[in-house]
């Protein structure tokens, strides 16, 4: 059973940072490929970032590459998600994301498990 918690949501003014966190509940964590999505209000959920199972290899939206950072402690099984220069597009509910890793690198946006979400709401 996989189960993901994420934390670390809020209300930021524009320009402001924020980290989120996200606590899996994973058998060998480090078997995992780990993401970052979000879902504004009427719109689909989008793919935010992704990363491998051991921090090796890396995947971005282009609206977030150079503000936004994925990252992982293995060792604490957890994702983190550190956002800044944040801006009011990207206001959202932000969901973690797991799938098993075949291979050293990602390959693809594709994942299997879900949380549920957090909220990030960055005011102008």
């Amino acid at each position: 059973q996989v189960q993901l918690v994420e934390s670390g949501g809020g209300l930021v003014q524009a320009g402001g940072s924020l980290r989120l966190s996200c606590a899996a509940s994973i058998r060998a964590f480090n078997n995992y490929n780990m993401g970052w999505f979000r879902q504004a209000p009427g719109k689909e959920r989008e793919f935010v970032a992704a990363l491998n199972w051991n921090g090796g290899d890396t995947d971005y939206a282009d609206s977030v590459k150079g503000r936004f950072t994925i990252s992982r402690d293995n060792a604490k099984n957890t994702v983190y998600l550190q956002m800044n220069n944040l801006k009011p597009e990207d206001t959202a509910v932000y969901y973690c994301a797991s799938v098993r890793a075949t291979s050293y690198r990602l390959t693809g946006r594709e994942f299997e498990f879900w949380g549920q979400g957090t909220q990030v709401t960055v005011s102008s």
